[in-house]
């Protein structure tokens, strides 16, 4: 292994280890998600945990985090065994954990979701709201954010929202912090912030475990690397001593080399045509006369740094925001002010970027969440047909390879990029001409993503045309035919695949007017 950029200090193996699992093995009926796992969180050190989706990750956090208990093996910490039959008791010794997925009450204030389940009193037994609010500021101030604690948390962008999170665990009195995904929402500038965050809280010798699909952010942060494959430990080492081939390889089985292939399929004509297409906002238009256009077979990639206009834009083309200005045309059809029903009979089809809160019914099995688009289809006279619906769910999981148990499973029971999976095989099974995904590979590993692209080059191939937005300068560059860059509500760089260079985009996400524009 060759010495890799990223830790600060020398580390070894045998430092010393605050907490420990120890031999865990968990499993759901037969099927066994950690198999003999020996996990090390090394005192006041970033410990990195990696792996594919359904690797096992997230279910050792849980258990270290008391929202689930193992099958077998033990936790250690401080040399004691211990054991965690909720959230509440490991936080009370001092375990905290942020998730991936959002756990906020978008109907509650910040400062009410800062300290929902914990709520402070005053003298008077009265919830105190001045010091919820004084303490809230205090949090949301260390990562740099100035939010007003009285805001409504569904008034807020899915970034900033990540970072309530965070706040919310930071404000309380933890010596070991769980980060599960924490900058899957946020912008290059708010990762900067929260990597100062976590250099103050190593030097405060705060334990932090740190798990990310972000090999060259996790690389930039961690002191160790520890890696799961389908249930088991593979590799462990400093993260010095290690490179992102090496990391890679340990994952998945294969180089990295082998992850991101495109090759270019046959275009065809226009199908979505977008003119002068205009969105209002304060004090600025969120779109700002944005015109391009999507052939068919071709796959458009769109990029740009947070608050860029990415999501509007494609929460317009589906019909769930309003234009002020513009047309949208599909096959020469104007869309008109139509809302998602007559864009999806049109031949639209959205991914989301939020999978859990726009994407998913949490509540219903994978056979429901993949059926709902097009249940009317399904019926037997006035009642749905159980033997249709089973068949049309297990081809579409079969189709695009899902990782299930069954198709009446929980669509919680997923891993990341399996939900992500359901919710593009639900938009599939409309029939798109034209599919839409925004940041399809937000909080899934490498593998995974593979999976993702190998789907959207086939669905190229097959004629339709695909739009994406990512924030990997990686993806956009691996997989795009062309590529628009978004900066302010404007489109600033519409680059052909062998024009496209990282400096180019960089610089284009950063000026709000036009650099160049290919035909």
């Amino acid at each position: 292994m060759s010495a890799g950029p990223a830790a600060t200090r020398d580390w070894d193996l045998d430092a010393p280890a605050l907490l420990v699992a120890e031999d865990f093995v968990k499993s759901y009926g037969g099927v066994h998600a950690l198999r003999g796992v020996t996990f090390k969180a090394r005192t006041g050190a970033v410990n990195v945990l990696v792996g594919e989706n359904g690797a096992g990750k997230s279910t050792l956090m849980k258990i270290l985090s008391g929202a689930e208990q193992a099958t077998s093996g033990r936790i250690v910490l401080d040399g004691d065994v211990v054991e965690f039959r909720s959230p509440r008791e490991a936080m009370a010794r001092g375990i905290g954990i942020i998730h991936q997925e959002l756990s906020l009450f978008p109907n509650l204030s910040v400062a009410d979701n800062i300290f929902a389940g914990r709520e402070l009193h005053n003298r008077g037994h009265l919830t105190d709201v001045r010091e919820h609010r004084k303490q809230a500021s205090a949090a949301l101030s260390r990562l740099r954010q100035e939010i007003s604690p009285d805001t409504m948390v569904g008034d807020l962008p899915i970034g900033t929202q990540q970072l309530v999170e965070i706040a919310r665990v930071l404000s309380q009195d933890v010596r070991i912090l769980i980060m599960d995904e924490p900058t899957s929402a946020l912008s290059g500038t708010e990762v900067d912030v929260l990597f100062e965050v976590m250099e103050d809280l190593r030097k405060e010798n705060v334990t932090i475990i740190y798990i990310s699909h972000k090999l060259e952010e996790f690389r930039r942060i961690g002191d160790y690397v520890t890696v799961l494959r389908d249930g088991a430990l593979v590799a462990e080492a400093p993260m010095s001593e290690t490179d992102t081939a090496w990391i890679v390889q340990q994952m998945v089985g294969r180089s990295q080399s082998s992850l991101f292939t495109r090759t270019a399929s046959t275009v065809g004509d226009v199908i979505l045509q977008v003119e002068g297409l205009t969105v209002p906002g304060k004090p600025t238009a969120l779109v700002d006369n944005v015109s391009f256009n999507v052939k068919a077979g071709e796959i458009v990639g769109i990029y740009g740094l947070m608050g860029a206009g990415r999501t509007e834009l494609m929460e317009t083309l589906i019909g769930t925001r309003i234009r002020s200005a513009g047309s949208i045309r599909i096959e020469g059809k104007e869309a008109g002010d139509s809302r998602v029903a007559r864009r999806l009979a049109m031949g639209l089809a959205l991914v989301p970027e939020d999978r859990q809160r726009d994407g998913l019914v949490q509540a219903l099995s994978v056979r429901a969440n993949v059926l709902l688009a097009i249940v009317g289809n399904l019926t037997k006279g006035l009642l749905l047909s159980n033997g249709r619906e089973r068949d049309v769910a297990n081809g579409q999981v079969q189709d695009l390879r899902i990782k299930v148990p069954s198709v009446d499973a929980q669509v919680t029971e997923l891993s990341g990029g399996n939900q992500q999976k359901v919710v593009l095989a639900r938009a599939l099974l409309t029939k798109p001409k034209i599919l839409l995904l925004d940041e399809p590979t937000r909080g899934i590993d490498v593998g995974a993503k593979t999976e993702i692209f190998r789907i959207m080059s086939g669905l190229a191939d097959a004629g339709l045309g695909v739009l994406f937005v990512s924030s990997e300068l990686a993806e956009v560059m691996g997989m795009a035919d062309r590529v628009l860059v978004m900066a302010r509500g404007r489109i600033t760089a519409d680059l052909p695949r062998d024009e496209v260079t990282q400096g180019l985009l960089v610089s284009a996400s950063a000026s709000s007017q036009a650099m160049k524009v290919s035909q």
